[in-house]
């Protein structure tokens, strides 16, 4: 007979995961995280106290005399440890997993639009921007919205999840079958 220890040890160094389990343990932590803090899980403010605390160390005082950082305090609580932990845990998932792959140019990427790596960062730097951008103007992040704000049944988290997918969709859709046909 096989231990449940033995059992949960191998389902979670397993490639890949059920969607269902994956989604409900995210639908576990969502729910721990406004219990116990009262604040939504999301990663778009950890990126703003981060960009806080790196003005603060470049510029002390800029912080004080800005009214976003008034709201957004600049600190490295557990918002802003989201950011790494996702990298750490990410990378974990794929060592334990044996899928770890280490390359500058993505498979799908490289396909499409060739294996220049500089081309690769600049889109990625780019991309990177604008997701900063959108999520900041829209009040949060896919996982700030589409998870923590449709738990709480907020119409605009709705609003926005549904935007996030269709502006996703339209953009791989143009990437990938318009522009690197």
């Amino acid at each position: 007979m096989t231990s449940p220890v033995t059992v949960v040890l191998n389902y979670l160094l397993q490639p890949t995961w059920s969607p269902y389990v994956a989604g409900a343990g995210i639908g576990i932590v969502v729910c721990l995280a406004l219990f116990l803090s009262d604040r939504p899980l999301g990663c778009s403010s950890g990126y703003a106290k981060m960009s806080g605390l790196i003005t603060r160390a470049i510029s002390p005082g800029s912080i004080d005399r800005s009214a976003f950082y008034r709201i957004i305090v600049p600190a490295a609580d557990w918002q802003f440890m989201v950011i790494p932990g996702i990298v750490i845990g990410a990378f974990l998932g794929a060592v334990s997993s044996g899928s770890f792959r280490l390359f500058l140019v993505p498979p799908l990427f490289g396909a499409t639009f060739g294996t220049n790596p500089v081309l690769r960062i600049a889109v990625a730097v780019l991309g990177g921007f604008f997701l900063a951008l959108g999520a900041r103007w829209a009040g949060g992040c896919t996982s700030g919205h589409g998870i923590s704000g449709t738990l709480q049944l907020s119409v605009s988290s709705m609003v926005a999840a549904a935007c996030f997918f269709a502006g996703g969709i339209a953009t791989a859709f143009l990437l990938f079958r318009v522009i690197g046909a």
